[in-house]
């Protein structure tokens, strides 16, 4: 009997030591992300490599411009998210819209250095390479929408000799969202590791969930707003890169560090912003010295898509 019972239990750990391996996980994408870039921004896409991997970028107006913006697009979104306001932007400087790693059109690399891609200190590092590919001599604006607003207060606090002017769209500042710390060994064991990207897979539909909640009319997002958000998803190991994203650390502790901003700095949100909600972009107003809001009228959490004209006009003010 005891044997039977050995046997027994044995067998239900081997099962569950070596049963997740046998589930298959392939990815729903058959593009590269060369091929996938190519399609959505019509021979526009340029790669850069940073951080040991291509990132990929579309540019506007004027490389002698005296004046540089880089754009930084929030959650599930890409360069595709600034098409209405990249070339008015790029009538006042040189516009450089990055996709960060894990969305858009970027490289997703499976293995990486000590320095993690997927990581705010590696997006981070993305930032600083393209301020010093395209910013030497021009004034630097960081503009970020989001979770990408976050990433544009963190680079503007690390860096504070490196950027003059700062413009926060919807800005996730209290609530950068990640994984907690204490959850990054689970995450890392074997098993889990594998499962990973069947996990995150749900952000196929969800995400476009997410989007009409962004949306004050959600009868603007057109079949070629939709296409736009999902053809990241076209791309071969999309699902492996957005687990790799979601382990990743995202802490930038920047709540405690407000105090410490020296760029000026433009607020903006929708008056009726229900991911981040239209107060916190408010409190952040009342939080960071000496910052600018501008609040538009009928727009939800994608003011530059909704409204690109009044986005436009409220960033170039602030500019001039």
């Amino acid at each position: 009997m005891k044997t039977r019972i050995k046997f027994i239990l044995g067998s239900l750990a081997a099962v569950l030591v070596l049963g997740p391996f046998a589930v298959p996980v392939n990815s729903s994408g058959t593009l590269t992300y060369q091929e996938a870039a190519a399609i959505s921004w019509e021979g526009r896409s340029e790669f850069v490599n940073l951080v040991d991997h291509q990132v990929h970028i579309i540019t506007a107006g004027n490389p002698d411009s005296d004046r540089l913006i880089v754009l930084l697009h929030g959650f599930g979104a890409s360069s595709l998210t600034w098409q209405q306001v990249l070339e008015p932007l790029g009538q006042a400087a040189y516009v450089v819209a990055f996709d960060r790693a894990a969305f858009g059109f970027t490289e997703r690399p499976t293995s990486f250095g000590d320095l993690n891609p997927y990581s705010a200190a590696g997006q981070l590092k993305v930032i600083d390479g393209l301020v010093d590919l395209y910013g030497t001599d021009k004034e630097v604006v960081i503009l970020g929408h989001s979770a990408g607003g976050a990433l544009a207060l963190g680079y503007a606090l690390d860096h504070s000799a490196k950027v003059d002017r700062l413009i926060l769209e919807a800005p996730a500042v209290y609530g950068t969202g990640g994984s907690p710390g204490w959850l990054n060994w689970v995450f890392s064991i074997p098993q889990i590791d594998h499962l990973g990207p069947l996990a995150v897979a749900s952000i196929a539909s969800s995400g476009l969930d997410l989007l009409v909640e962004s949306y004050t009319d959600p009868s603007m997002i057109t079949a070629e707003v939709q296409a736009g958000y999902t053809a990241p998803l076209k791309i071969d190991g999309w699902e492996r890169a957005f687990w790799e994203f979601n382990k990743a650390p995202r802490s930038l502790n920047l709540v405690e560090r407000l105090g410490d901003l020296r760029a000026p700095a433009l607020i903006i949100t929708g008056d009726d912003d229900r991911v981040v909600a239209t107060a916190d972009s408010i409190r952040l107003n009342g939080d960071l010295p000496g910052s600018e809001l501008v609040i538009i009228e009928g727009a939800g959490h994608l003011p530059n898509e909704e409204k690109p004209q009044e986005f436009v006009d409220a960033v170039l003010r602030f500019l001039n």
